[in-house]
């Protein structure tokens, strides 16, 4: 069974049949895979009125556990943004309901960021939805290859994540 990328391959060897360009069937499939996710993602998170980055904010207080409560620089270090930016965020979620800001009591200097109620009904919703539409995604494989696919995938992205990313010859 041939898709675009093979044919997208096949051109890339014959006018260039000096390269090899054999990492273009696995990475050209990963990033037209990538689109299709961010689509999901965007159409399950628009269902339940969040952009990208308040769903990223909000599932951060809720995989946080109850109390469902994070310093700005935790939820910073998180969703790997800057604390002006994440000052920002929280200043927007909170105008729409979806967090609260509040004395650390561990801290008495510090403040920690609250998922509401409101908050955490729309992350658990667009999660749901999510979740659903991932599913939907992965459906043309089994869930053996799926469990193969991830573990491939682990190996890949944790080179990257350890700071040992492959050099170049």
């Amino acid at each position: 069974m041939q898709d675009d990328v093979d044919e997208l391959v096949s051109a890339w060897q014959r006018e260039r049949p000096d390269l090899d360009v054999a990492p273009l069937h696995v990475l050209s499939r990963v990033t037209r895979l990538a689109h299709h996710l961010d689509q999901a993602r965007r159409q399950a998170f628009s269902t339940h009125n969040l952009d990208t980055w308040e769903f990223d904010v909000l599932a951060a207080l809720r995989r946080a556990g109850a109390p469902y409560a994070l310093s700005p620089g935790r939820l910073g270090a998180q969703t790997l943004v800057t604390s002006g930016t994440m000052t920002n965020r929280i200043d927007r979620l909170e105008s729409r309901g979806l967090v609260r800001r509040e004395a650390d009591p561990a801290d008495r200097r510090g403040v920690r960021v609250v998922l509401t109620d409101v908050g955490r009904r729309h992350v658990d919703a667009a999660l749901q939805d999510l979740v659903g539409r991932e599913h939907s995604l992965l459906s043309a494989l089994d869930v053996q290859d799926q469990r193969i696919l991830a573990e491939l995938l682990r190996s890949l992205l944790g080179t990257f994540d350890s700071g040992d990313q492959p050099r170049e010859k």
